[in-house]
């Protein structure tokens, strides 16, 4: 049986008991405010809200590079016969083409996947596959459980603004509810290209929380459920409620409770509240 390491990357929103209980390896994207760098971590959640309500322009996120990602693997190869790394859609980063370049250079014992979701849809892939290697199987049983599983996770959130997803070019096929939101939330679907498509709208918040919950037990129908998760940007109240709102929808309670790293948060803002589930 092979040693198989388990890599994924900050935007995966994976708390410190998530990464000890997968076993998992992250690799952080950057924040950039004006000409100040911070490794995705090293700023807290309300110290990078605090910073973005002073800052006069907003921050950036910036990737890691395919030489970051090169020592990170050959690290790990010293004690793992291959890696499995998961990552941040495509269709919204370039991270998961840096871990394909150097992927590339190491002798096919890196397998890179594109989880065509973010943050806790990332880490609901991370979990089985987490699950999965705990379980012995083999590298190829394993990818094939990721790829189901992709089909079978759903990611949907609201935000207060689509101020942050637009000046960060993140806004996907959202665009065209740009203009006609003043004073009405936006509710978002990442859908199966890993794009923000957009699936709603509310005049408040509460409702906006409604419909993410009325809209995922649409798409589940008579599934059950294996796996529920919130994630939430200084929202913490919004979170609570959604959480109490799911559990009750789904039938489950949410195992994954959390705030949202800092890059996220450069993209989608403060207000931001989401659910992710993985089901049958």
């Amino acid at each position: 049986m092979k040693n198989i390491a388990l890599v994924t990357d900050s935007t995966a929103d994976l708390t410190t008991a998530m990464k000890e209980e997968f076993n998992a390896h992250v690799i952080p994207l950057k924040i950039v405010f004006a000409h100040q760098e911070y490794i995705d971590g090293e700023l807290t959640a309300e110290d990078f809200y605090q910073k973005l309500a002073t800052a006069q322009e907003l921050p950036r996120s910036s990737q890691p590079s395919p030489a970051d990602f090169t020592a990170l693997y050959q690290q790990l190869l010293k004690q793992y016969d291959e890696v499995i790394s998961i990552h941040l859609s495509s269709a919204l980063s370039g991270t998961v083409n840096a871990a394909r370049v150097a992927a590339e250079t190491l002798q096919d014992k890196i397998h890179v996947v594109d989880s065509k979701n973010i943050s806790l849809g990332i880490g609901l892939m991370v979990k089985e596959a987490a699950r999965c290697i705990h379980e012995g199987m083999d590298t190829p049983q394993i990818l094939t459980r990721i790829s189901e599983a992709r089909k079978s996770i759903e990611t949907m959130f609201t935000l207060n603004t689509l101020e942050y997803l637009q000046k960060g070019g993140r806004i996907g096929k959202v665009s065209g509810l740009v203009g006609s939101l003043l004073n009405i939330k936006p509710v978002v679907r990442v859908n199966e290209e890993g794009i923000y498509v957009p699936a709603g709208k509310a005049r408040s918040q509460d409702k906006a929380l409604d419909q993410i919950a009325n809209k995922l037990k649409e798409i589940v129908g008579n599934r059950s459920v294996k796996s529920l998760a919130i994630a939430h940007g200084d929202a913490l109240d919004a979170a609570n409620k959604l959480k109490s709102i799911m559990e009750n929808t789904c039938g489950v309670p949410a195992t994954i409770f959390t705030q949202v790293s800092a890059v996220i948060g450069v993209h989608t803002g403060p207000g931001t509240v989401g659910a992710a589930i993985h089901f049958e």
